[in-house]
């Protein structure tokens, strides 16, 4: 957990996850699969492939607007949670700047943020707490320098919920420095009937980033988004003049009628992943060695490894044609993540193959 000091230019989770995640069963996605595009009730004689965007197409920033219960002016859209993340730290923070992130982490948010030239330093979410955050501990760790509290929620990769109250406690932290919370919220609608009101309606200090990747199998569309104070969706869509002119029309007119729709697709993502959850279960139950310190949600388990983790990665592999994530990536050495949003059978299998080779490393 060493702070990042030089300035990130690549990232080795997202090189791993686009050249080392091809195989059979492949159990490393956090996302659900692929909504069916022939679900969506599109005419494709009414696309067209160019029109009006260039600072957000303005029917999609309205639908993202209507579905967050903000004006459309606090809307920036962006390609995918993750340009929307670094569109956002790009915003705000300024070479030297400190930048105060949650660890276990996604490791993009600090390679993001040391790639903007931040000093990135850590707050713990103990696994023994079931990863809440400590607000103690997180305010021991803010200075005068602060300029940017980051975290995720649900938290990923552990995928507990931090409630409206914590977070207004770091609200009020965060104002004594002067600095912004920013919380990426891309799987908080796995809570379906029970997501709370989106975190930037607490106070003018948050900053909230999302998209329709992860939870609605609508990953691409690549129709993600930022919620901010007006002044600094203009300042985001100026940074963005530099990444490119237009995005891709056509999905942006996919993503309003996704997001007109959202609610059939919502009962699809629940059907499968209550499913899956069942599976994900039944498997822990036969498979102590591989421990859950917060299992019950989300489209992932985090399990803390009774033995070495690397043997269990490459013996998957190798051997089952299986992979999960080494929690090496989220700097958490003794655990995996494994993805429980796929097609099922494909996870009923997988999990299967895990539970043999873990037979194997442990008789």
């Amino acid at each position: 957990m060493d702070n990042l000091n030089k300035r990130a230019l690549s990232s080795a989770y997202m090189h791993w996850v686009k050249t080392e995640t091809h195989a059979a069963f492949n159990l490393a996605n956090s996302g659900l699969k692929a909504y069916p595009l022939s679900s969506l009730p599109v005419d494709f004689h009414t696309l067209t492939l160019s029109g009006p965007g260039a600072y957000g197409y303005l029917p999609l920033r309205e639908a993202i607007a209507a579905k967050c219960g903000v004006h459309p002016d606090c809307v920036a859209t962006a390609q995918g949670t993750s340009m929307a993340n670094y569109l956002a730290i790009a915003a705000v923070v300024e070479p030297g700047d400190q930048v105060l992130i949650e660890h276990p982490l996604y490791p993009l948010l600090a390679e993001t943020a040391s790639y903007a030239g931040a000093h990135v330093r850590f707050f713990r979410r103990r696994p023994e707490n079931r990863y809440a955050i400590d607000i103690d501990e997180l305010a021991a760790a803010l200075t005068s320098r602060t300029r940017l509290i980051v975290l995720t929620n649900l938290h990923n990769p552990s995928c507990a919920l931090t409630p409206d109250s914590v977070l207004r406690e770091i609200g009020e932290l965060a104002k004594r420095t002067g600095a912004r919370v920013l919380v990426d919220e891309v799987y908080v609608d796995l809570l379906f009937e029970k997501t709370p009101a989106t975190a930037f309606k607490l106070g003018p200090e948050f900053i909230v980033t999302s998209s329709l990747t992860k939870v609605y199998g609508l990953s691409g569309l690549r129709c993600g988004w930022i919620l901010a104070d007006p002044e600094l969706v203009r300042r985001i869509y100026h940074i963005n003049d530099l990444l490119y002119v237009n995005a891709p029309y056509v999905t942006d007119q996919l993503s309003c009628i996704a997001l007109e729709n959202l609610a059939q697709i919502s009962h699809w993502s629940q059907s499968l992943i209550e499913k899956n959850q069942a599976l994900a279960n039944e498997f822990l139950h036969a498979t102590p060695e591989l421990v859950s310190d917060n299992a019950g949600q989300g489209t992932v388990l985090f399990l803390r490894a009774q033995f070495p983790v690397e043997d269990l990665c490459q013996l998957l592999r190798r051997k089952y044609q299986t992979v999960i994530t080494p929690g090496r990536f989220f700097d958490m050495n003794d655990h995996v993540r494994i993805g429980i949003g796929g097609e099922t059978a494909i996870l009923a299998e997988g999990l299967s193959r895990i539970h043999s080779a873990v037979r194997e490393l442990v008789p």
